[in-house]
C-alpha cells in the first residue's frame, strides 16, 4: 500500500512538471533554468539539466518519470527482485531532484523535499516478496515524526493565534488556495475553530511520539494522523502535502488491522539478504548523522520552518503555517486595447485556475495537483513585484501572448491577439457572508486596495529597460 501510494504521488508530481515546468523554468520560462545553471555550480544543485539544458530534456524527464511512476503505482516494479525495486525508486529520485534543483522559487516548497526523501528511503524496502527491513520502516517513521512534530513546534513558536486557539478564524479564508469546503468551514460555529486548533496541537505535538511505540499504540497514532491530515486535505488545496503525510502513516498501521479492511492476499515473504540488510544499516547510519541539524533546528528557539541541509534533499526540517495571515490580498492582472488614460478604457482580467479572481466563482478543488504559479501569486499578494522578479517576466509574456504561459491560466480574455497594455491591481478579498452569498451568489467580496504593477506596454522604454536588465529582452 505504501509503495503504490507513493508511486501515485510521484506520478502527480511528474504530470505537474509535464504541464507546467516548461512555462515556469524552461529555456524561455518565467525563470529560465539556463540562467540558473550558469550562475549556480552543479555541486550546489545537482541536476541532469546541467548536461542537457534544453526544453526537450525537461519534457523527456517528465515523461520518463510518468512511466516509471506508473510501474511503481501498479506494483509491476516490485514483482521482481529488490534490486529492480531499488533501481525504480532511485531513478524516480534522480529524475525528480533534477527538476527540483533547477526549479528555483517555483519548486521551493517543503513537500518537494519530503517526496524526495520518502522516495529515497523506499529504495531500501525491497520487493513485494521481501519482508521490509525493520530499520527501513523506522526511517519512514522518523520522516513522519519530523514532518508532524516540526510543524507543531513552528506553530507554537510562531503566530500567537496558535496559542490562543484562534488561527482557524482566519486560515480557511486566507490560505493559499481555498477549496469548495473552505467557505462553509469559515462560517462554521466558533467552537469548531477552537476545537480544530486544539486537535491540531494534539495531532502534531503529542501523537507523533506514538509512532515509535509498540502496537496497538503505533496504529492508533497512525490512524489519528490519517484522520487529521484527511481533515486538512478536505479543507483546502495544499498540493500533495496532506496526501503524502497520510501515505507516510501507512507503515505505522498493524498489518492485521489492514487485512480486515483490504482484501489482499499477502505473498510468502522472505528475509532480506545480507547485502540488502547491510545497505539499509549504512543508510540508517547516514540518516542518523544527517539528523543532527534537523534535531538542533527543532530544539532551537529560532526554528526554521522548511530547510534542506544538503543538495540531495535528505533528512530536512519541515513545517507549515508558522504564521497565519489575517487579511487576504489578491493580485489581479488585467489587460486592455484601449487608451489606458481614458476612464472609459475596458480592462479585462486574466483568470487563474486555482487562486481567487472572479468573486462569483466557487473555490475549486485542485489538490493533490499542484498549481505552482497560483501559489506564487498568493505570495505576491503580501509582497511587492520587486521582490518577485518572475512577475515582471509574466507581464511581458502576457503582452506577447506567449502560449506556454497562457496555458497556466484558466482563461485568456484576449484569444485573438495579446493586449496592448497590462497592469496589476491589489484587492482585499474576504468570504461573502451567508446572507450575501444567498442574495448574490458570490463566494467572495472584494475591495480595491492599491495599484500593484503600473500600466505598461511593450513600447514602454522603462519596461523594456527592466526586461533588458534581467536578460529577458
Amino acid at each position: 500500500m505504501f509503495t503504490r501510494a507513493l508511486g501515485l504521488v510521484y506520478l502527480i508530481a511528474f504530470v505537474c512538471a509535464l504541464n507546467q515546468a516548461k512555462a515556469l523554468v524552461g529555456e524561455h520560462g518565467l525563470l529560465p533554468f539556463t540562467a540558473w545553471i550558469r550562475e549556480v555550480p552543479f555541486r550546489n544543485t545537482p541536476s541532469l539539466f546541467y548536461w542537457l539544458p534544453k526544453d526537450w530534456a525537461l519534457t523527456a524527464v517528465s515523461w520518463i518519470g510518468i512511466v516509471v511512476s506508473c510501474l511503481a503505482m501498479t506494483g509491476i516494479a516490485f514483482r521482481f527482485s529488490s534490486w529492480v525495486a531499488a533501481v525504480t525508486w532511485i531513478v524516480l529520485w534522480i529524475l525528480y531532484i533534477s527538476i527540483v534543483n533547477i526549479g528555483q522559487t517555483f519548486y521551493g516548497f517543503g513537500w518537494e523535499s519530503i517526496l524526495l526523501e520518502a522516495g529515497f528511503f523506499a529504495a531500501f524496502l525491497g520487493s513485494s516478496h521481501v519482508a521490509p527491513p525493520v530499520v527501513g520502516l523506522w526511517m519512514i517513521r522518523w520522516l513522519e515524526f519530523r514532518l508532524m512534530f516540526g510543524a507543531g513546534l513552528i506553530k507554537m513558536r510562531g503566530d500567537s493565534c496558535w496559542r490562543d486557539l484562534t488561527c482557524l478564524n482566519y486560515h480557511y479564508q486566507t490560505q493559499p488556495i481555498p477549496n469548495p469546503l473552505s467557505w462553509y468551514l469559515h462560517w462554521a460555529p466558533q467552537w469548531t475553530h477552537t476545537a480544530g486548533v486544539a486537535f491540531n496541537h494534539f495531532s502534531e505535538l503529542v501523537v507523533p511520539f506514538g509512532y515509535f511505540l509498540p502496537q496497538p499504540v503505533s496504529s492508533i497514532a497512525g490512524i489519528l494522523t490519517i484522520v487529521f491530515q484527511g481533515g486538512i486535505m478536505a479543507s483546502g488545496n495544499l498540493s500533495w502535502l496532506n496526501f503524502l503525510t497520510i501515505i507516510l502513516a501507512i507503515p505505522l498501521l498493524d498489518g492485521q488491522w489492514l487485512a480486515a479492511i483490504v482484501p489482499v492476499r499477502v505473498p510468502a515473504l522472505v528475509e532480506p539478504g545480507k547485502v540488502h540488510q547491510g545497505a539499509v544499516i549504512a543508510v540508517a547510519l547516514l540518516v542518523a548523522y544527517l539528523s543532527i541539524s534537523p534535531v538542533r533546528n527543532m530544539l532551537s528557539a529560532r526554528q526554521a520552518m522548511n530547510a534542506s541541509y544538503n543538495p540531495f534533499h535528505l533528512v530536512g526540517t519541515y513545517g507549515a503555517f508558522g504564521s497565519v495571515t489575517r487579511t487576504r490580498y489578491e493580485v489581479i492582472i488585467e489587460g486592455t486595447n484601449d487608451d489606458p488614460n481614458l476612464a472609459s478604457a475596458k480592462w479585462l482580467a486574466y483568470e487563474f485556475k486555482g487562486k481567487p479572481g472572479d468573486p462569483a466563482r466557487m473555490p475549486p478543488q485542485i489538490a493533490p495537483y499542484h498549481l505552482r504559479l497560483d501559489w506564487l501569486m498568493w505570495f505576491a499578494g503580501f509582497s511587492s513585484y520587486e521582490e518577485n522578479p518572475w512577475f515582471v517576466h509574466l507581464v511581458q509574456k502576457l503582452l506577447e501572448g506567449d502560449a506556454p504561459t497562457l496555458s497556466l491560466l484558466r482563461s485568456n480574455p484576449f484569444p485573438d491577439k495579446p493586449p496592448r497594455y497590462v497592469r496589476a491591481e491589489l484587492y482585499e478579498y474576504r468570504f461573502a457572508s451567508p446572507e450575501e452569498h444567498k442574495a448574490t451568489g458570490r463566494w467572495w467580496d472584494r475591495q480595491f486596495s492599491a495599484a500593484y504593477f503600473p500600466t505598461v506596454s511593450m513600447d514602454n522604454p522603462e519596461f523594456r529597460r527592466v526586461l533588458r536588465g534581467q536578460g529577458w529582452l
